[in-house]
Protein backbone atom coordinates (compact mmCIF):
# COMPACT_ATOMS: atom_id res chain seq x y z
CA UNK A 1 0.00 0.00 0.00
CA UNK A 2 1.24 3.61 -1.20
CA UNK A 3 2.31 5.72 2.07
CA UNK A 4 -0.69 8.44 2.86
CA UNK A 5 0.96 12.13 1.64
CA UNK A 6 1.06 14.00 4.87
CA UNK A 7 1.97 17.08 3.21
CA UNK A 8 -0.67 20.16 3.45
CA UNK A 9 -3.33 19.87 0.45
CA UNK A 10 -2.97 15.74 0.93
CA UNK A 11 -6.24 14.01 0.67
CA UNK A 12 -6.22 11.11 3.41
CA UNK A 13 -8.03 8.40 1.62
CA UNK A 14 -6.78 5.51 4.01
CA UNK A 15 -9.41 4.29 6.50
CA UNK A 16 -6.57 3.29 8.85
CA UNK A 17 -5.09 6.88 9.40
CA UNK A 18 -7.07 7.52 12.57
CA UNK A 19 -4.96 9.83 14.45
CA UNK A 20 -4.46 10.39 18.05
CA UNK A 21 -4.27 14.07 19.83
CA UNK A 22 -0.75 14.21 21.70
CA UNK A 23 -0.99 15.03 25.62
CA UNK A 24 0.06 18.68 24.05
CA UNK A 25 -2.40 18.80 21.62
CA UNK A 26 -5.37 16.91 24.35
CA UNK A 27 -4.42 19.79 27.04
CA UNK A 28 -6.03 22.36 24.74
CA UNK A 29 -9.41 20.70 24.86
CA UNK A 30 -8.48 20.15 28.66
CA UNK A 31 -7.94 23.95 29.49
CA UNK A 32 -11.42 24.93 27.74
CA UNK A 33 -14.22 25.46 30.34
CA UNK A 34 -16.97 28.49 30.62
CA UNK A 35 -14.33 30.83 30.96
CA UNK A 36 -11.16 29.54 28.59
CA UNK A 37 -11.50 28.68 25.02
CA UNK A 38 -8.85 26.71 23.27
CA UNK A 39 -9.08 28.22 19.38
CA UNK A 40 -6.80 30.39 17.68
CA UNK A 41 -8.49 32.83 14.68
CA UNK A 42 -6.92 35.49 12.21
CA UNK A 43 -8.75 38.69 10.87
CA UNK A 44 -8.14 39.48 7.05
CA UNK A 45 -9.38 42.23 5.63
CA UNK A 46 -9.85 42.17 1.79
CA UNK A 47 -11.10 44.39 -1.21
CA UNK A 48 -15.15 43.75 -1.56
CA UNK A 49 -14.84 42.10 -5.08
CA UNK A 50 -12.45 39.71 -6.81
CA UNK A 51 -10.26 41.03 -9.65
CA UNK A 52 -13.18 40.04 -11.54
CA UNK A 53 -16.26 41.93 -10.35
CA UNK A 54 -17.69 39.13 -8.24
CA UNK A 55 -18.93 40.63 -4.83
CA UNK A 56 -16.96 38.67 -2.02
CA UNK A 57 -18.79 37.42 0.36
CA UNK A 58 -20.04 34.32 2.13
CA UNK A 59 -21.46 32.32 -1.04
CA UNK A 60 -17.92 33.05 -2.95
CA UNK A 61 -16.09 31.51 0.29
CA UNK A 62 -18.18 28.37 0.68
CA UNK A 63 -17.40 27.46 -2.67
CA UNK A 64 -13.59 27.69 -2.52
CA UNK A 65 -13.58 26.00 0.66
CA UNK A 66 -15.75 23.24 -0.85
CA UNK A 67 -13.50 23.33 -4.19
CA UNK A 68 -10.53 22.57 -1.76
CA UNK A 69 -12.07 20.61 0.58
CA UNK A 70 -9.56 17.75 -0.16
CA UNK A 71 -6.37 20.43 0.81
CA UNK A 72 -7.93 21.14 4.43
CA UNK A 73 -7.62 17.76 6.54
CA UNK A 74 -8.18 19.59 9.42
CA UNK A 75 -11.45 21.47 8.24
CA UNK A 76 -12.55 17.62 8.40
CA UNK A 77 -11.15 16.38 11.50
CA UNK A 78 -13.96 15.55 14.11
CA UNK A 79 -13.72 14.15 17.74
CA UNK A 80 -13.53 10.88 18.70
CA UNK A 81 -13.47 10.92 22.92
CA UNK A 82 -12.39 7.37 24.37
CA UNK A 83 -14.66 6.44 27.39
CA UNK A 84 -14.14 7.65 30.54
CA UNK A 85 -11.40 9.77 29.61
CA UNK A 86 -8.58 6.61 29.78
CA UNK A 87 -6.97 7.60 27.02
CA UNK A 88 -6.32 10.71 24.80
CA UNK A 89 -9.24 11.51 22.16
CA UNK A 90 -8.72 10.89 18.45
CA UNK A 91 -9.00 12.32 14.96
CA UNK A 92 -11.62 11.06 12.31
CA UNK A 93 -11.83 12.53 9.43
CA UNK A 94 -15.34 12.59 8.07
CA UNK A 95 -14.58 13.03 4.80
CA UNK A 96 -16.56 16.10 4.20
CA UNK A 97 -18.29 18.94 6.46
CA UNK A 98 -21.45 20.93 6.94
CA UNK A 99 -19.96 23.97 4.92
CA UNK A 100 -23.42 26.01 5.48
CA UNK A 101 -22.44 25.42 9.34
CA UNK A 102 -18.97 26.46 9.35
CA UNK A 103 -19.01 29.08 6.78
CA UNK A 104 -21.33 31.73 8.27
CA UNK A 105 -22.39 35.41 7.53
CA UNK A 106 -22.10 38.52 9.74
CA UNK A 107 -22.49 42.41 9.46
CA UNK A 108 -21.43 45.19 11.17
CA UNK A 109 -24.60 48.35 11.88
CA UNK A 110 -23.30 51.34 10.00
CA UNK A 111 -20.82 53.04 9.93
CA UNK A 112 -18.88 49.68 10.67
CA UNK A 113 -15.86 51.56 12.39
CA UNK A 114 -12.47 49.52 13.68
CA UNK A 115 -13.99 49.61 17.07
CA UNK A 116 -16.89 47.86 16.04
CA UNK A 117 -15.84 45.09 14.24
CA UNK A 118 -12.93 44.28 16.83
CA UNK A 119 -16.32 44.09 19.22
CA UNK A 120 -18.07 41.80 16.94
CA UNK A 121 -14.90 39.66 16.74
CA UNK A 122 -14.64 39.71 20.20
CA UNK A 123 -17.84 38.41 21.24
CA UNK A 124 -17.45 35.58 18.11
CA UNK A 125 -13.96 34.16 19.72
CA UNK A 126 -15.33 34.31 23.30
CA UNK A 127 -18.02 31.18 22.03
CA UNK A 128 -16.29 27.39 22.32
CA UNK A 129 -16.43 25.37 18.92
CA UNK A 130 -18.93 22.46 19.23
CA UNK A 131 -17.44 19.60 19.20
CA UNK A 132 -19.75 17.51 17.30
CA UNK A 133 -17.99 19.45 14.44
CA UNK A 134 -14.97 19.28 13.13
CA UNK A 135 -13.37 22.63 15.12
CA UNK A 136 -13.13 25.37 12.95
CA UNK A 137 -15.60 28.33 11.80
CA UNK A 138 -15.40 31.02 9.02
CA UNK A 139 -17.28 34.20 8.85
CA UNK A 140 -17.37 36.52 6.37
CA UNK A 141 -18.31 40.17 7.70
CA UNK A 142 -19.90 42.97 5.67
CA UNK A 143 -20.39 46.55 6.57
CA UNK A 144 -17.27 48.04 7.06
CA UNK A 145 -16.92 52.07 7.00
CA UNK A 146 -14.45 51.54 4.00
CA UNK A 147 -16.36 49.17 1.92
CA UNK A 148 -13.99 46.56 2.59
CA UNK A 149 -14.45 42.72 3.68
CA UNK A 150 -13.42 41.18 6.95
CA UNK A 151 -12.96 37.38 7.54
CA UNK A 152 -12.88 35.91 10.66
CA UNK A 153 -11.48 31.65 10.66
CA UNK A 154 -11.08 30.32 13.85
CA UNK A 155 -9.50 27.02 14.66
CA UNK A 156 -8.66 24.78 17.39
CA UNK A 157 -5.17 24.87 18.70
CA UNK A 158 -5.37 21.23 19.40
CA UNK A 159 -5.14 20.78 15.60
CA UNK A 160 -3.41 23.29 14.60
CA UNK A 161 -0.40 25.72 16.05
CA UNK A 162 0.97 28.60 14.99
CA UNK A 163 3.04 26.93 11.99
CA UNK A 164 0.36 24.51 10.79
CA UNK A 165 -2.72 27.07 11.24
CA UNK A 166 -0.68 29.44 8.70
CA UNK A 167 -0.31 26.24 6.65
CA UNK A 168 -3.77 25.91 6.93
CA UNK A 169 -5.08 29.35 5.79
CA UNK A 170 -2.03 29.26 2.83
CA UNK A 171 -4.51 26.85 1.13
CA UNK A 172 -7.43 29.04 1.43
CA UNK A 173 -5.02 32.04 0.54
CA UNK A 174 -3.62 31.94 -3.09
CA UNK A 175 -0.37 34.31 -4.38
CA UNK A 176 -2.59 35.43 -7.48
CA UNK A 177 -5.95 36.61 -8.72
CA UNK A 178 -6.27 33.66 -10.69
CA UNK A 179 -6.09 30.98 -7.90
CA UNK A 180 -4.65 27.39 -8.49
CA UNK A 181 -5.07 24.72 -10.77
CA UNK A 182 -7.31 22.21 -9.04
CA UNK A 183 -7.92 20.05 -11.88
CA UNK A 184 -6.26 17.12 -10.52
CA UNK A 185 -7.92 16.94 -7.15
CA UNK A 186 -8.24 13.75 -5.87
CA UNK A 187 -11.72 12.23 -4.33
CA UNK A 188 -11.72 12.30 -0.34
CA UNK A 189 -13.09 9.18 1.25
CA UNK A 190 -14.35 9.36 4.92
CA UNK A 191 -13.05 7.30 8.15
CA UNK A 192 -15.59 4.96 9.54
CA UNK A 193 -16.69 6.86 12.84
CA UNK A 194 -15.96 4.20 15.53
CA UNK A 195 -18.33 3.52 18.29
CA UNK A 196 -17.99 3.66 21.80
CA UNK A 197 -17.52 0.34 22.57
CA UNK A 198 -13.96 0.64 20.03
CA UNK A 199 -13.27 3.63 21.40
CA UNK A 200 -13.07 1.69 24.55
CA UNK A 201 -10.92 -0.55 23.61
CA UNK A 202 -8.63 1.28 22.53
CA UNK A 203 -8.59 3.14 25.99
CA UNK A 204 -8.07 0.14 27.45
CA UNK A 205 -5.22 -1.04 25.19
CA UNK A 206 -3.49 3.04 25.63
CA UNK A 207 -3.40 1.78 29.59
CA UNK A 208 -0.96 -0.14 29.21
CA UNK A 209 0.74 2.39 26.92
CA UNK A 210 0.77 5.34 29.22
CA UNK A 211 3.58 4.28 31.94
CA UNK A 212 5.94 3.58 29.19
CA UNK A 213 5.77 6.79 27.72
CA UNK A 214 6.48 8.63 30.96
CA UNK A 215 9.54 6.01 31.97
CA UNK A 216 10.93 7.06 28.59
CA UNK A 217 9.90 10.69 29.07
CA UNK A 218 11.48 10.61 32.35
CA UNK A 219 15.01 11.37 32.47
CA UNK A 220 15.37 13.97 30.00
CA UNK A 221 11.92 15.46 31.04
CA UNK A 222 12.09 15.68 35.13
CA UNK A 223 15.20 17.81 35.30
CA UNK A 224 13.80 20.48 33.51
CA UNK A 225 10.33 20.38 34.53
CA UNK A 226 10.79 23.52 36.37
CA UNK A 227 11.52 25.22 32.67
CA UNK A 228 7.87 24.33 31.30
CA UNK A 229 6.20 27.47 32.53
CA UNK A 230 3.24 26.40 33.12
CA UNK A 231 4.29 24.36 36.23
CA UNK A 232 7.14 25.91 36.97
CA UNK A 233 5.09 27.61 40.63
CA UNK A 234 3.20 24.52 41.12
CA UNK A 235 4.21 22.97 44.58
CA UNK A 236 6.83 20.63 44.10
CA UNK A 237 7.64 21.02 40.98
CA UNK A 238 10.99 22.53 41.81
CA UNK A 239 11.84 19.90 44.43
CA UNK A 240 11.06 17.14 41.65
CA UNK A 241 13.77 19.35 38.87
CA UNK A 242 16.18 19.67 41.53
CA UNK A 243 16.05 16.51 43.26
CA UNK A 244 16.28 15.07 39.14
CA UNK A 245 19.49 17.02 37.91
CA UNK A 246 21.37 15.85 41.31
CA UNK A 247 20.50 12.48 40.32
CA UNK A 248 21.41 13.30 36.81
CA UNK A 249 25.00 14.87 37.41
CA UNK A 250 25.89 11.84 39.74
CA UNK A 251 24.89 9.26 37.00
CA UNK A 252 28.09 8.83 34.79
CA UNK A 253 26.41 10.34 31.76
CA UNK A 254 27.27 13.48 29.99
CA UNK A 255 24.83 16.15 31.27
CA UNK A 256 23.84 19.58 30.00
CA UNK A 257 24.41 23.11 30.86
CA UNK A 258 23.06 24.52 33.78
CA UNK A 259 20.02 26.98 33.29
CA UNK A 260 19.58 30.03 34.80
CA UNK A 261 15.57 30.67 33.38
CA UNK A 262 13.95 28.52 35.46
CA UNK A 263 14.21 30.54 38.92
CA UNK A 264 12.53 33.86 36.84
CA UNK A 265 9.15 35.27 38.44
CA UNK A 266 7.10 37.48 37.40
CA UNK A 267 5.74 40.38 39.22
CA UNK A 268 2.22 41.06 39.78
CA UNK A 269 -0.09 42.83 37.15
CA UNK A 270 -3.88 43.32 36.75
CA UNK A 271 -3.10 40.87 33.48
CA UNK A 272 -2.16 38.16 36.47
CA UNK A 273 -5.70 36.96 37.14
CA UNK A 274 -8.43 34.74 36.38
CA UNK A 275 -9.86 35.43 33.10
CA UNK A 276 -13.36 35.83 33.06
CA UNK A 277 -15.72 34.51 29.82
CA UNK A 278 -15.67 37.74 27.79
CA UNK A 279 -12.72 39.49 25.62
CA UNK A 280 -12.01 42.82 24.16
CA UNK A 281 -9.95 43.11 21.06
CA UNK A 282 -7.42 45.96 19.20
CA UNK A 283 -5.34 45.44 15.94
CA UNK A 284 -3.23 47.81 13.48
CA UNK A 285 -0.86 47.90 10.95
CA UNK A 286 2.60 49.41 11.54
CA UNK A 287 5.25 49.98 9.51
CA UNK A 288 8.13 46.65 8.87
CA UNK A 289 10.05 49.46 7.22
CA UNK A 290 10.45 51.35 10.23
CA UNK A 291 11.15 48.08 11.93
CA UNK A 292 14.00 47.57 9.52
CA UNK A 293 15.37 50.72 10.30
CA UNK A 294 15.62 50.47 13.78
CA UNK A 295 17.08 46.59 13.43
CA UNK A 296 19.82 48.12 10.99
CA UNK A 297 20.26 50.90 13.05
CA UNK A 298 21.03 49.27 16.32
CA UNK A 299 22.34 45.62 15.25
CA UNK A 300 19.32 43.86 16.63
CA UNK A 301 16.71 41.30 15.14
CA UNK A 302 12.90 42.34 13.60
CA UNK A 303 12.04 40.00 17.05
CA UNK A 304 13.89 42.21 19.20
CA UNK A 305 12.26 45.47 17.82
CA UNK A 306 8.92 43.47 18.20
CA UNK A 307 9.74 43.05 21.80
CA UNK A 308 10.94 46.38 22.94
CA UNK A 309 8.07 48.09 21.32
CA UNK A 310 5.69 45.98 23.23
CA UNK A 311 7.83 46.71 26.32
CA UNK A 312 7.40 50.33 25.59
CA UNK A 313 4.23 50.03 25.43
CA UNK A 314 3.75 48.12 28.74
CA UNK A 315 5.87 49.97 30.40
CA UNK A 316 4.17 53.23 29.49
CA UNK A 317 0.62 52.14 29.99
CA UNK A 318 1.21 50.80 32.90
CA UNK A 319 3.00 53.70 34.26
CA UNK A 320 0.00 55.93 32.99
CA UNK A 321 -2.51 53.65 35.20
CA UNK A 322 0.12 53.76 38.30
CA UNK A 323 0.81 49.92 38.19
CA UNK A 324 4.62 49.79 36.14
CA UNK A 325 5.96 46.94 38.80
CA UNK A 326 10.01 48.06 39.94
CA UNK A 327 11.01 44.76 38.31
CA UNK A 328 11.02 43.59 34.46
CA UNK A 329 7.78 42.00 33.30
CA UNK A 330 8.62 38.76 32.08
CA UNK A 331 7.49 37.47 28.46
CA UNK A 332 5.70 33.96 27.21
CA UNK A 333 7.17 33.48 23.34
CA UNK A 334 6.04 30.49 21.56
CA UNK A 335 8.49 28.79 19.30
CA UNK A 336 8.13 26.27 17.02
CA UNK A 337 10.08 23.24 16.91
CA UNK A 338 8.84 21.28 14.27
CA UNK A 339 11.27 20.02 11.99
CA UNK A 340 11.31 19.77 7.94
CA UNK A 341 9.90 16.16 8.38
CA UNK A 342 6.95 17.23 10.28
CA UNK A 343 5.50 20.26 8.18
CA UNK A 344 2.21 19.43 7.02
CA UNK A 345 1.08 16.92 10.01
CA UNK A 346 -0.44 19.33 11.18
CA UNK A 347 -1.41 19.38 15.64
CA UNK A 348 1.00 20.86 18.03
CA UNK A 349 5.25 21.24 18.23
CA UNK A 350 5.68 23.96 19.92
CA UNK A 351 7.58 24.69 22.91
CA UNK A 352 8.21 28.07 24.90
CA UNK A 353 10.71 31.29 25.74
CA UNK A 354 10.77 32.72 28.79
CA UNK A 355 12.27 36.48 28.34
CA UNK A 356 13.05 39.53 30.29
CA UNK A 357 10.61 42.66 29.37
CA UNK A 358 12.81 45.56 31.00
CA UNK A 359 9.55 47.91 31.94
CA UNK A 360 11.83 49.55 34.76
CA UNK A 361 14.68 50.68 32.16
CA UNK A 362 13.83 54.08 30.89
CA UNK A 363 16.04 55.11 28.16
CA UNK A 364 14.71 53.23 25.05
CA UNK A 365 17.82 52.19 23.08
CA UNK A 366 18.80 50.92 26.22
CA UNK A 367 16.18 49.10 26.68
CA UNK A 368 16.05 47.60 23.07
CA UNK A 369 20.02 46.61 23.81
CA UNK A 370 18.74 44.85 27.16
CA UNK A 371 15.99 42.74 24.90
CA UNK A 372 19.04 41.75 22.61
CA UNK A 373 20.81 40.20 25.47
CA UNK A 374 18.03 38.78 27.27
CA UNK A 375 16.58 37.24 23.96
CA UNK A 376 20.33 35.98 23.60
CA UNK A 377 20.16 34.07 27.07
CA UNK A 378 16.88 32.74 26.19
CA UNK A 379 17.43 31.05 22.89
CA UNK A 380 20.64 29.68 24.95
CA UNK A 381 18.31 28.12 27.23
CA UNK A 382 15.87 27.27 25.03
CA UNK A 383 18.61 25.33 22.68
CA UNK A 384 19.35 23.00 25.79
CA UNK A 385 15.86 22.03 26.55
CA UNK A 386 14.21 18.87 24.57
CA UNK A 387 12.35 19.92 22.15
CA UNK A 388 8.98 17.36 23.10
CA UNK A 389 9.57 19.06 27.03
CA UNK A 390 5.98 20.45 26.74
CA UNK A 391 4.49 17.15 25.32
CA UNK A 392 6.71 15.07 27.81
CA UNK A 393 5.83 16.80 30.87
CA UNK A 394 2.20 15.82 30.20
CA UNK A 395 3.10 12.34 30.15
CA UNK A 396 3.38 12.16 34.40
CA UNK A 397 -0.82 12.88 33.85
CA UNK A 398 -2.90 10.24 33.02
CA UNK A 399 -5.06 11.07 30.66
CA UNK A 400 -8.54 10.59 32.69
CA UNK A 401 -6.57 12.77 34.76
CA UNK A 402 -5.48 15.64 32.51
CA UNK A 403 -8.20 17.65 32.46
CA UNK A 404 -8.60 18.29 35.97
CA UNK A 405 -4.70 19.06 36.64
CA UNK A 406 -4.90 21.35 34.01
CA UNK A 407 -7.70 23.53 35.10
CA UNK A 408 -6.37 23.06 38.84
CA UNK A 409 -2.97 24.61 37.22
CA UNK A 410 -4.89 26.81 35.37
CA UNK A 411 -6.49 27.92 38.51
CA UNK A 412 -3.82 28.56 40.11
CA UNK A 413 -2.02 30.80 37.73
CA UNK A 414 -4.49 33.24 38.45
CA UNK A 415 -4.75 33.29 42.27
CA UNK A 416 -2.78 36.48 43.63
CA UNK A 417 -0.35 35.83 46.16
CA UNK A 418 0.42 32.69 44.25
CA UNK A 419 4.18 32.98 42.24
CA UNK A 420 3.29 33.71 38.80
CA UNK A 421 5.45 32.17 35.59
CA UNK A 422 4.43 35.12 33.21
CA UNK A 423 2.99 38.41 32.42
CA UNK A 424 1.93 39.13 28.90
CA UNK A 425 2.22 36.38 25.90
CA UNK A 426 3.93 37.43 22.68
CA UNK A 427 4.31 35.74 19.28
CA UNK A 428 6.18 37.50 15.88
CA UNK A 429 4.75 35.13 13.17
CA UNK A 430 6.22 35.67 9.54
CA UNK A 431 3.49 36.07 7.03
CA UNK A 432 3.91 36.72 2.91
CA UNK A 433 6.33 39.34 1.58
CA UNK A 434 3.61 39.75 -1.62
CA UNK A 435 0.04 40.27 -1.78
CA UNK A 436 -2.36 37.30 -1.04
CA UNK A 437 -6.20 36.53 -2.61
CA UNK A 438 -9.02 35.16 -1.33
CA UNK A 439 -11.00 34.05 -3.92
CA UNK A 440 -9.63 36.37 -6.21
CA UNK A 441 -9.89 39.39 -3.62
CA UNK A 442 -6.72 40.93 -2.58
CA UNK A 443 -5.82 40.74 1.60
CA UNK A 444 -5.28 44.52 2.66
CA UNK A 445 -4.24 43.32 5.99
CA UNK A 446 -3.95 39.81 8.42
CA UNK A 447 -4.54 40.13 11.84
CA UNK A 448 -3.90 37.73 14.54
CA UNK A 449 -6.28 36.84 16.92
CA UNK A 450 -4.82 34.45 19.90
CA UNK A 451 -6.25 33.13 23.40
CA UNK A 452 -5.62 34.23 26.27
CA UNK A 453 -5.59 32.05 30.21
CA UNK A 454 -6.22 32.47 33.91
CA UNK A 455 -2.68 34.64 34.96
CA UNK A 456 -1.82 35.38 31.64
CA UNK A 457 -4.27 37.78 30.62
CA UNK A 458 -3.14 39.99 27.96
CA UNK A 459 -1.65 38.31 24.27
CA UNK A 460 -0.02 40.65 21.74
CA UNK A 461 0.74 38.83 18.42
CA UNK A 462 2.06 40.20 15.43
CA UNK A 463 1.71 38.68 11.63
CA UNK A 464 4.29 40.51 8.84
CA UNK A 465 2.37 40.77 5.60
CA UNK A 466 4.12 43.06 2.47
CA UNK A 467 5.73 45.51 3.83
CA UNK A 468 3.51 45.37 7.44
CA UNK A 469 3.37 44.10 10.71
CA UNK A 470 0.07 43.28 12.04
CA UNK A 471 -0.72 43.56 16.03
CA UNK A 472 -3.16 41.72 17.33
CA UNK A 473 -3.74 42.22 20.84
CA UNK A 474 -6.41 40.23 22.89
CA UNK A 475 -7.14 40.79 26.56
CA UNK A 476 -9.74 39.79 29.78
CA UNK A 477 -12.66 42.31 29.00
CA UNK A 478 -12.65 42.35 33.20
CA UNK A 479 -9.21 42.86 33.59
CA UNK A 480 -8.99 45.38 30.64
CA UNK A 481 -11.52 47.02 29.11
CA UNK A 482 -10.54 49.05 26.57
CA UNK A 483 -7.29 47.66 24.87
CA UNK A 484 -6.44 50.53 22.00
CA UNK A 485 -5.14 52.91 24.08
CA UNK A 486 -2.57 49.80 24.98
CA UNK A 487 -1.97 49.45 21.29
CA UNK A 488 -0.93 53.43 20.68
CA UNK A 489 1.00 52.92 23.54
CA UNK A 490 3.01 49.96 20.96
CA UNK A 491 2.33 52.33 18.32
CA UNK A 492 3.98 55.45 20.54
CA UNK A 493 7.44 52.95 21.19
CA UNK A 494 7.59 52.16 17.97
CA UNK A 495 7.47 55.95 16.77
CA UNK A 496 10.01 57.22 19.32
CA UNK A 497 12.67 53.98 18.41
CA UNK A 498 11.79 55.10 14.37
CA UNK A 499 12.70 58.57 15.58
CA UNK A 500 15.90 57.77 17.74
CA UNK A 501 17.47 55.25 14.78
CA UNK A 502 17.04 58.33 12.35
CA UNK A 503 18.44 61.24 14.57
CA UNK A 504 21.64 58.45 14.75
CA UNK A 505 21.76 57.91 11.24
CA UNK A 506 21.62 61.52 10.80
CA UNK A 507 24.14 62.24 12.42
CA UNK A 508 26.26 59.42 11.54
CA UNK A 509 26.51 60.76 8.31
CA UNK A 510 27.69 64.47 9.35
CA UNK A 511 29.95 62.69 10.97
CA UNK A 512 31.38 60.82 7.74
CA UNK A 513 31.33 63.88 5.70
CA UNK A 514 33.33 65.70 8.11
CA UNK A 515 35.86 62.92 8.20
CA UNK A 516 36.17 62.80 4.47
CA UNK A 517 36.84 66.37 4.50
Amino acid sequence: MAQADERPGAARNDHQCMRQLTSLDAQFLALEDGRTQGHVSALGVFDAETTSGRRLDAALVRELVTARMHLLPTFRWRLAPVPFGLDHPYWVDDGAFDVEYHVQDAALPAPGTQRQLADLVAHLIGRQLDRAHPLWELYVIQGLEDGSVAVLTKMHHAAVDGLSGAEVLSVLLDNSAEGRDLDAAPAVVAERFPSEVEMLGRGLVGMWRQPLRALKAAPTTLPHLDDVATLRHVPGVKAIARTSRLVKRALPMRSGPALQGNSLVAPQTRFQTRVSAHRRVAFESMSLDDVKLIKNTFGCTVNDVVMAICTTGLRSWLDEHGELPAESLLGFIPVSVRTPEQMGTFGNRVSVMITELPTETADPVQRLRRINESMKSAKVRHKALPASLMQDANHFIPPALLAQAARATSRLAGIRGIKQPVNVAISNVPGSPTPLYLGGAVQRAQYPISAILDGIGLNITVFSYQDSLEFGIVVDRAQLDDPWPLLAAIRAGLDELRDLASEHARVSHLTEKRAVR
